[in-house]
């Protein structure tokens, strides 16, 4: 009997641009892959999958200033403390992955004062709640009048 190669990999890639109100991108973070975390696997995969209660599901995007996640992380480090987080935005790509990419306006005020970003992190709630996945980029400067668009693929191979 042969055995078949059944693994299931989830990887996330993510990119960044912050954005002059003229639309110049001043800052791009490049292509960058993230970590899901372990309670992502539990919450939002595994419990998903099972339809169990207390399963999550994406629905909201946060930026912070500190490192990236690791697999235990449950929080996004340094996440901005003006406690403003985007509702994404979600379209299939394929069979095997899923998009999320949104703003975060300046006319939000997701940042009150010009701030060094340097991660970014997936969350099922607006506030609180355990992180799906993360990453960290080059810091870049962002500034009150400027705002940030992201696009996050989330792959099944």
């Amino acid at each position: 009997m042969t055995e078949v190669d059944s693994m299931v990999k989830v990887r996330g890639f993510f990119r960044l641009h912050i954005v002059d109100p003229d639309g110049h991108i001043s800052g791009d973070s490049g292509l960058v892959e993230n970590t899901v975390t372990n309670l992502g696997k539990q919450h939002y995969l595994a419990e998903l999958l099972g339809a169990i209660s207390g399963s999550s599901q994406i629905g909201y995007a946060a930026l912070g200033t500190g490192s990236a996640p690791n697999a235990s992380h449950t929080t996004l480090d340094g996440e901005l403390g003006e406690n403003i987080r985007d509702s994404v935005s979600k379209s299939q790509n394929g069979s095997t992955s899923v998009v999320f990419y949104g703003t975060f306006a300046s006319v939000d005020s997701f940042v009150t004062l010009t701030r060094n970003l340097s991660n970014i992190g997936l969350f099922a709630t607006n506030t609180g709640g355990s992180i799906f996945a993360g990453a960290s980029y080059t810091s870049s400067s962002c500034g009150t009048n400027q705002a940030v668009n992201y696009t996050y693929t989330i792959t099944f191979t």
